[in-house]
């Protein structure tokens, strides 16, 4: 089993940054990609960024060159950087593991991007 935990979410200004951590623990070997979503108040839950085994990364246009993807295999943790938020970037977070056809998800970190 894989086992995910969110953190570094937070209240920051508009034009402010954050760094999203997601620590996997389990059977990290079976994982296949590593993703994150957000889910806004009322709305869908929205795909933001993905790094694969390799290290390939990808991005929605929403924040491509403002989010950057990163692991850390040594600390078995994945990063979602934040640079120059907007208002619309307020959610809650999730990181998922991919491992084929199934979906591992953490329990999610509040963003607000608020002044």
């Amino acid at each position: 089993q894989v086992q995910l935990v969110e953190s570094g979410g937070g209240l920051v200004q508009p034009g402010g940054s954050l760094r999203l951590s997601c620590v996997v623990s389990g059977s990290i070997n079976s994982i296949n990609a590593m993703d994150w979503y957000r889910q806004a108040p009322g709305k869908q839950r929205e795909w933001v960024a993905i790094i694969g085994r390799d290290g390939s990364t990808n991005y929605a246009d929403s924040v491509k060159g403002r989010f950057t993807i990163s692991r850390d295999n040594a600390k078995n943790t994945v990063y979602l950087q934040m640079n120059s938020l907007k208002p619309e970037d307020t959610a809650v977070y999730y990181c998922r593991a991919i491992m084929g056809r199934l979906g591992i998800w953490g329990q999610g970190t509040q963003v607000t991007v608020s002044s």
